[in-house]
């Protein structure tokens, strides 16, 4: 589990986070949502340790990240998996190669060792037959698998997915998710997915915080969801008409 406890942070005299206190599930699909500018993606640099917070705690586990010293860091790190927005896979190297970059970086393992792994979450998330292709050789939708791949090498008790269907369409996009939500069970990981896509929402959120402009104004499941007495998320959930006609059919 990890727990937000009272976060703030601001850049210069701008505060983006305002005192948000929430916890991420362990084995669940935690999502963060709200709009483009809400502070959703600067919650999720906090957690990772990418920002450092202005004010409040980030606990791993009931252990505060904030007080580690750098070792302990580095080995909390070595926990965390990280899927983002683009992907970021190195162009000049094959798949097999991207996967098996953090296992080169972080681990004594034999060749063997790495090889076997590396083809292992490879074969997971079905891209058999893959490995000696360069990025520009497969599609985004197979890019993102590589890079889900990639985050799991080191068997991560913690994923972390930023906007992970971006640039996706909308059949591909279900895929990811699904895979997503399936590694999380499998290795029983503590995800946390930020997203504004409500198809991701409805199909994955088991537990849902929804940011809006640096304040958690609301926490709960995708089934709470359609029931929320909240216009800021109302706003947000159901500015498609796709989602009013679910709402309608749900009231």
């Amino acid at each position: 589990m990890i727990e937000v406890i009272d976060v703030h942070k601001s850049f210069d005299d701008k505060e983006i986070l305002k005192g948000i206190t929430t916890s991420f599930e362990k084995g669940k699909t935690n999502l963060i949502i709200g709009q483009s500018g809400s502070g959703k993606t600067v919650l999720l640099k906090s957690l990772v340790g990418l920002h450092d917070v202005t004010s409040g705690d980030i606990r791993y586990n009931g252990k505060s990240f904030l007080t580690l010293d750098n070792a302990s860091k580095k080995r909390l790190r070595q926990d965390i998996g990280m899927l983002f927005q683009g992907s970021a896979l190195f162009d000049s190297i094959t798949v097999e190669e991207n996967v098996r970059f953090p296992l080169d970086m972080f681990t004594n393992w034999s060749e063997e060792e790495r090889r076997e792994r590396a083809n292992f979450c490879i074969n997971r998330v079905k891209l058999e037959n893959a490995n000696n292709k360069f990025p520009s050789e497969i599609s985004g939708g197979m890019q993102k698998r590589v890079a889900i791949a990639r985050a799991i090498a080191l068997n991560p008790k913690y994923l972390f997915c930023d906007e992970p269907n971006s640039g996706l369409d909308p059949r591909t996009s279900i895929v990811i998710d699904e895979l997503i939500h399936e590694i999380t069970k499998e290795f029983d990981m503590t995800t946390i997915v930020n997203t504004h896509d409500m198809n991701s929402v409805m199909g994955i959120g088991e537990k849902i915080v929804f940011i809006y402009q640096g304040n958690k104004l609301w926490e709960g499941t995708k089934d709470d969801i359609f029931h929320v007495q909240n216009k800021e998320l109302e706003d947000f959930i159901f500015a498609s008409k796709l989602f009013k006609q679910i709402r309608e059919q749900n009231s």
